[in-house]
């Protein structure tokens, strides 16, 4: 009898390997759509498209392609049920022994900084979750992977005994329950997202708050003590949905603070980027062509911050960049993906967290929320940089493009910094990070004080600051540094005097009009 496989995924990795095993080694015949199905031509194996499976058009821009009874029946229909067996014959289904699928990448859509609300709606999959549901309640006769990282077992049991095969019937179920873990996940992400979209958040929704909020969350485990070894603490919810911890020692309640600032903060870039981080805020990012070039630049804007601190990369961290940071005390080290030679390089350090964002860097809670006297905080996660297209140049001079470019990376950077927050920066790297300070003079300061300790000169830098300059002398102060532009919202009362001070000292400034208070 013909076996059939239906393959429609968004993440691609291993899957023309998967597939040339299950035609070649097993003698399955392919069911897919777009672009999978061009990517497994492409790759010389024979594929038949869905539409023409089940004689049906994808309509709707793709909407409406898998919602068919040819390949719901196929999936659902139970081998053990004549009846079952003599409609699939009657209506021409063709029984769908095997289905990999993955989803539509509405966490990471949703997770970009400046996402617009339809495109985060056309990246709610309906067809897969659909598939993978039909395919897990059906997992008696139907193998389902929506997980690459299970291709490997699946053909090892197909092997062993074939489709009748235990091994095969063992791991089915343990596929059909990760789908349902994953399917869940998903809907509550988009519930979560929608949700965050309201005019403020929804209080009864956040599982009760905001009366003894801790309880109303799953326990998830106690940690040694809070932010000093006298406060008592426990994690709640669902952070380990979110990373997998590959070796260290156990999460502190200041490793999770600092995992999830550092998380927010590389959220913001799609270049390879490296930050590092200390008591929640960045003290040296760089973005580059690699990550090692990247991490050269980050560490010297601050070769004392990485000491005890909070490293992150948004792309594998491989073994070149693996060995030059073993070196270094840190704490944790937070990656999408550890290549093997730097995990073998790490595991000499058998303290060291190493921490995997398994669902894509920048991805987490689209709400926060803190407690204060007799109750909570609740607010929506600030998730938006402002729109360029919006950002005035209010000076004689305008900014250079290299100027432009600059100080798109510093707002970045300062909207992850404590307020008051002033950050200098010169292409794709910080110069000096000056946060926390009741002043924002004093703030510039700082800044440059660790720019000179870093020696980095800030002559022809730019000067971002997270909220208004009250006063010209935070301006005077980094035009007196080297800087010849600056960024901030603007809004203060004394503006035209902000603005007189960078014209007489020939400074181009933008207006964001959008501020990034972080206390």
């Amino acid at each position: 009898m013909e076996k059939l496989a239906l393959l429609s995924v968004s993440d691609k990795r291993g899957l023309v390997e998967f597939a040339t095993a299950l035609v070649k080694q097993q003698g399955y015949r392919l069911l897919s759509t777009g672009g999978t199905a061009k990517l497994l031509a492409e790759a010389g194996l024979p594929v038949t498209e869905v539409s023409q499976h089940t004689g049906f058009p994808e309509i709707m821009e793709g909407r409406v392609k898998t919602l068919h009874p040819k390949i719901h029946g196929g999936l659902l229909c139970r081998r053990d049920k004549e009846d079952h067996l003599a409609q699939a014959k009657k209506n021409d289904i063709a029984l769908i022994d095997l289905v990999v699928v993955n989803l539509y990448p509405f966490e990471q859509t949703v997770a970009k900084p400046h996402v617009e609300f339809e495109e985060a709606i056309e990246n709610i999959d309906i067809g897969g979750p659909s598939m993978l549901r039909s395919a897990a309640k059906n997992h008696e006769s139907v193998t389902v992977v929506c997980d690459p990282a299970d291709y490997s077992a699946v053909i090892a049991a197909l092997n062993v005994g074939g489709e009748s095969g235990s091994e095969l019937k063992a791991l089915r179920r343990k596929l059909a329950l990760k789908v349902f873990q994953r399917t869940g996940a998903y809907d509550t992400a988009i519930s979560k997202y929608l949700e965050s979209q309201q005019d403020e958040p929804d209080l009864e929704a956040l599982s009760g708050f905001p009366a003894n909020y801790a309880s109303s969350f799953k326990k998830a485990q106690s940690l040694r003590y809070g932010e000093n070894p006298h406060q008592k603490a426990a994690l709640y919810g669902t952070f380990h949905d979110h990373f997998e911890q590959l070796q260290g020692k156990e999460l502190s309640y200041n490793n999770i603070l600092d995992i999830t600032s550092a998380t927010y903060l590389i959220g913001e870039f799609e270049r390879p980027t490296v930050a590092i981080l200390k008591h929640t805020n960045p003290c040296g990012v760089g973005s580059a062509d690699t990550l090692l070039e990247a991490w050269d630049k980050a560490y010297a804007t601050d070769r004392q911050a990485p000491f005890g601190g909070i490293i992150i990369v948004n792309q594998t961290m491989d073994g070149a960049l693996a060995k030059i940071i073993s070196e270094i005390f840190t704490e944790v080290i937070i990656a999408p993906r550890f290549s093997d030679e730097a995990l073998q390089i790490f595991a000499k350090k058998k303290n060291l967290r190493l921490m995997i964002a398994k669902d894509g860097i920048g991805a987490d809670a689209l709400q926060e929320v803190r407690s204060v006297v007799g109750g909570v905080l609740v607010q929506d996660r600030n998730r938006t940089l402002g729109k360029q297209s919006d950002f005035k140049v209010v000076t004689k001079r305008q900014p250079t493009a290299e100027e432009w470019a600059s100080m798109i990376f510093g707002w970045k950077v300062g909207k992850h910094v404590k307020s008051n927050a002033i950050v200098y920066c010169r292409g794709e790297q910080t110069l000096g990070v000056g946060a926390g300070q009741m002043a924002r003079v004093d703030s510039s300061r700082i800044a440059v004080w660790k720019a000179g300790e870093a020696k980095l000169d800030l002559k022809g830098s730019v000067v971002a600051s997270e909220a208004l300059f009250p006063f010209p002398d935070g301006l005077i102060a980094a035009a007196e540094a080297g800087a010849t532009s600056a960024i901030q919202p603007g809004g203060s009362v004394r503006d035209a005097e902000v603005i007189a001070a960078a014209d007489e000292r020939g400074m181009a400034m933008v207006f964001t009009g959008i501020r990034h208070f972080k206390h």
